[in-house]
């Protein structure tokens, strides 16, 4: 029969139909929550996905403002502009697209951000909030900037109906951005995790053992069906852009054919990565109100 095939645009589209219920109740209070983004270079994907970005908050009634800058660009000028955002009271999150060019230092561009606008959840005051929960609490989620792709992972799960409580998850992949607080956010849900990376020995027999496994290797199809336990739940974070189109860390067709649920690419965590940096600009906007 095949996998149920979890479509994260739907999810996301469940998700944004409160956040514009929310955003209509916050401007009749006056607020207007807003976002920028900081665009350096001409790279053709982050021009892509700053687009959708844009578009994305202009359709749930968020206030966007983008600052393109021309890969020459010193660090100072681009510093100078992130200070001027940090002070002004009309944007609530402030996004830099990633990556940068090398003269400029991406940690010290992340850390000018403030904590309070930082909706990527990239800050270390951020990851130091996240990473010393214990365990996942709605209250204790409403406080935090948590990274949009690993939150998105954890609502399309919990939106899917997987228990997380007992299961076991292998994460394939230990980078900042998805592989290490994916992990922490599974620990935090009751997960029993094992985090696999270039090192890790026998890989596909780690798989195997997985009731989750979450792939964010950046390597196209790398993810195999021998690798994969009958009746798992195959979350894909890859984006590759190869001669047959735009494909996943996970060989869709084969893995499918083992696993209780699926997510494709494109369609899966995608949608829900923009949709949670949604959430955060709201969250930056009524914490900034209430002068949290």
């Amino acid at each position: 029969m095949g996998a149920k095939i979890i479509s994260g645009e739907e999810i996301s589209e469940e998700i944004r139909k409160g956040l514009r219920e929310e955003i209509n109740r916050l401007k009749e209070r006056g607020v207007v929550p807003g976002l920028a983004t900081l665009l350096v270079g001409e790279d053709p994907a982050s021009q892509v996905y700053v687009r959708s970005k844009r578009r994305a908050c202009e359709k749930v009634g968020i206030h966007t403002e983008q600052y393109t800058f021309p890969a020459t660009i010193k660090e100072k000028e681009l510093l100078g502009k992130i200070s001027e955002l940090n002070e002004r009271h009309d944007i609530n999150g402030i996004l830099v697209q990633l990556p940068l060019p090398p003269q400029i230092d991406s940690n010290r561009v992340l850390l000018s951000i403030s904590p309070d606008k930082d909706v990527d959840g990239f800050h270390p005051i951020n990851v130091g909030r996240y990473m010393s929960m214990k365990y996942f609490d709605q209250m204790i989620e409403e406080e935090l900037f948590l990274p949009c792709t690993p939150h998105g992972i954890i609502e399309i799960l919990k939106r899917t109906g997987v228990e997380l409580k007992g299961a076991e998850a292998v994460v394939v992949g230990r980078s900042n951005i998805v592989g290490k607080p994916v992990a922490l956010l599974l620990l935090a849900n009751n997960a029993t995790v094992t985090v696999c990376h270039t090192g890790t020995k026998d890989l596909g027999e780690v798989c195997r053992r997985a009731d989750v496994l979450i792939a964010a290797i950046g390597r196209p199809k790398f993810i195999r069906g021998e690798m994969v336990k009958q009746g798992a739940v195959v979350i894909d974070v890859g984006v590759n852009r190869t001669e047959e189109g735009l494909v996943g860390d996970v060989s869709f067709l084969e893995v499918k054919e083992k696993a209780s649920a699926i997510t494709p690419v494109p369609g899966g965590v995608g949608p829900m990565t923009v949709t949670m940096l949604l959430v955060n600009t709201v969250k930056a906007a009524k914490r900034q109100e209430s002068g949290g």
